[in-house]
């Protein structure tokens, strides 16, 4: 898989088990919000490592990196029960949005799901989010284009 760049010279590359400090930092931020998407406590290190670098082959973790920092990071992950859907999420740090990191991550991500075959990729959406909603709604449109046969599904954050 080739690695993607976006505008400002960040590197997108897969996360490794060293990266699971910084991912765990980045959910710490994000869970500070008025509106977090997705977590509702912080991870550690450990718990970001076991769920999702530790070597289960249908996920996926992809970062943005600069200078030895993490800025975003993506996860894929194969939905319990459905082994040819799975889930998508792309997590930036507030400092750093609005800048392409979260195409750029969901470009990688799609790749790896045409790797992998699957053929449903889902995301939550929060209620009351218009910036998740246009992100989410681009990265629709870009499925069918990076993975023909595969659809986008949109359900509602319960």
């Amino acid at each position: 898989m080739a690695e993607s760049q976006p505008p400002q010279g960040p590197l997108c590359r897969r996360a490794v088990a060293d990266d699971a400090a910084q991912i765990a930092e980045i959910i710490a931020e994000l869970i500070e919000e008025p509106q977090p998407v997705a977590f509702d406590r912080a991870l550690s290190a450990a718990e970001v490592h076991d769920a999702w670098l530790a070597g289960d082959e249908g996920t996926a973790v992809f970062v943005i990196e600069e200078a030895g920092r993490l800025l975003a990071f993506a996860v894929v992950e194969p939905l319990e029960g459905a082994s040819e859907d799975c889930s998508l999420g792309a997590w930036v740090r507030a400092a750093e949005r609005r800048k392409g990191y979260a195409t750029v991550l969901a470009e990688e991500a799609l790749a790896f799901t045409r790797e992998r075959g699957y053929q449903a990729i889902r995301a939550r959406l929060p209620e009351d989010n218009e910036p998740a909603l246009s992100y989410l709604s681009s990265i629709g449109a870009l499925v069918p284009l990076a993975n023909p046969g595969a659809h986008f599904v949109l359900p509602a954050e319960e």
